[in-house]
């Protein structure tokens, strides 16, 4: 297998273990963040060859533009992981209220999660309409507070999360003739930095009690889900959101 996929936000702890799973499943990983110290150390280690590092800021349309551009030397990205994203808080550690929002905060989490997966969708649409590759691939990041209104206050966050929804099922439309898939996985409580920013590991037994299958996700977990829609499994999949949240939202 010689696809090459490229991984947003790949030195987070979620993207961490999808560049680890896909190059378990034999692709080769482009790992793109805004740390290229933390892209590169993750990508020595991943099996086998053909992976690189790469470092991107996905609100910055040149920086994005310029990576599929120069990615085409190297093999055309096949796929794409959008798991780059940001849960801003309070100065004081709590999620704000939309009362306590400030406009510059809100404006970079839309850029960062909304904004950002668009012009990777834009980019990667635009290349393969050009330079077309058998059984392409785009996953998007939403979640579980998009689903249900959130865990505490994070509006900003809810609102970019669910604008990635919309932009899923759009994409997925338009995409279909050039024989891509576009799907988004929704994680929910996911023992990842993002969480434990407002989850100390003393309250896992009490969130866990509102969990079905009884425990927090893991990275793995979503790695998972992923690693299926990659596969020719999903191929009749697209416009599609996977849930990855052990019940906690079900529909």
């Amino acid at each position: 297998m010689n696809d090459m996929c490229l991984v947003t936000g790949a030195a987070g702890g979620i993207g961490r273990a999808i560049t680890r799973r896909l190059a378990r499943d034999g692709f080769r990983v482009l790992a793109a963040d805004l740390d290229l110290a933390a892209a590169e150390q993750i990508v020595v280690g991943l099996e086998g060859d053909g992976h690189r590092a790469a470092r991107l800021d996905v609100t910055d349309e040149g920086a994005v533009a310029d990576l599929f551009a120069a990615a085409g030397d190297d093999g055309e990205i096949a796929s794409v992981i959008a798991a780059a994203g940001i849960l801003l808080f309070a100065p004081n550690g709590e999620r704000p209220p939309i009362t306590d929002i400030k406009l510059e905060d809100w404006e970079l989490t839309q850029r960062v999660n909304s904004t950002g997966t668009f012009l990777l969708l834009r980019e990667y649409l635009r290349a393969r309409t050009v330079r077309p590759v058998p059984a392409g691939r785009f996953v998007g990041f939403s979640s579980v507070a998009a689903q249900l209104g959130g865990y505490r206050s994070s509006a900003a966050y809810i609102a970019s999360k669910n604008a990635v929804l919309g932009l899923i099922k759009a994409g997925a439309r338009e995409a279909a003739p050039l024989g891509i898939t576009v799907n988004a996985v929704a994680p929910g409580l996911i023992d990842a930095p993002m969480l434990r920013l407002s989850l100390p590991p003393e309250q896992d037994g009490a969130v866990s009690a509102a969990i079905p299958l009884g425990r927090i996700g893991t990275p793995e977990d979503v790695a998972g889900a992923v690693s299926f829609l990659l596969g020719s499994d999903a191929a009749y999949l697209t416009g599609a959101v996977i849930d990855v949240n052990g019940g906690y939202r079900m529909q």
